[in-house]
């Protein structure tokens, strides 16, 4: 990934180059012709395309900030209620991640979200146990875990 974007910025420059002009925004036409290049040589030059992770890592930052934004609100209804409606609870979440990079990664999105907190991992790292605040259906929270966070952090991983 590192030599793609090191080889855009080269294009990058070649192109400000061919055309004389050293402006930032010759820069970022020649930035572009340059993904656009290396999207067309991907097939032949056998790499992943790198700017895919960038649109991941971009989409795993808009879906915490969504989730930071529901969270929110149902705190708020929490808080604000005249009555205290809540049943607390502890749920393991088992996870399909594999580096302790990636699991730290998801126990830190989990512990963020208002409502939520890592406790504890298990012994072989695949289980983290999450307390939340208001736990209605303990399977749903799983498959809202797995389907928001693990598996964001999986298109940016893998």
């Amino acid at each position: 990934m590192a030599f793609q974007i090191l080889l855009n910025i080269g294009l990058a420059i070649i192109w400000m180059l061919l055309r004389q002009d050293f402006s930032p925004v010759e820069f970022l036409i020649g930035y572009v012709v340059g993904l656009g290049l290396l999207f067309v040589l991907r097939r032949f030059l056998q790499f992943n395309f790198y700017f895919r992770r960038v649109i991941a890592i971009f989409k795993l930052i808009s879906m915490f900030l969504w989730e930071l934004i529901l969270a929110n609100i149902e705190m708020v209804k929490i808080v604000l209620s005249p009555k205290l409606d809540i049943q607390p609870g502890i749920v393991a979440v088992p996870t399909k991640l594999k580096t302790d990079w990636e699991v730290t990664l998801l126990s830190s999105l989990i512990s963020l979200t208002p409502g939520t907190l890592s406790m504890n991992f298990s012994d072989d790292g695949k289980t983290i146990f999450v307390h939340s605040i208001h736990v209605p259906d303990k399977e749903e929270m799983i498959k809202q875990i797995h389907n928001t966070f693990e598996k964001a952090i999986m298109e940016v991983t893998q």
